[in-house]
């Protein structure tokens, strides 16, 4: 007997892709330990992280708001490549 579903292709695998594997919220956690609350709503003004910030309720607007979330991982891969110089 034949199967009638068609193979799937596998998924495309990430190796080039530097926030694979990893969550917005641990993204969100290094950037604080990194520059803390007040520098990282200097750095991208957005009221989460300029008004009674927390990671619950940055993570919740992050979610929603792609323009966002963006913003955030292209800081998270800056942040990468200036501690890789070593130069923070």
């Amino acid at each position: 007997m034949s199967n009638d579903i068609p193979d799937t292709p596998a998924p495309a695998k990430q190796t080039r892709n530097p926030l694979h594997g990893l969550t917005l919220e641990a993204i969100l956690t290094a950037l604080v330990a990194t520059y803390g609350w007040e520098s990282l709503g200097q750095q991208i003004n957005i009221r989460c992280f300029t008004s009674d910030p927390s990671i619950a309720s940055s993570l919740k607007f992050l979610r929603k708001t792609p323009w966002a979330r963006e913003k955030v991982e292209g800081l998270y891969l800056f942040m990468q490549r200036e501690q890789r110089r070593g130069n923070l």
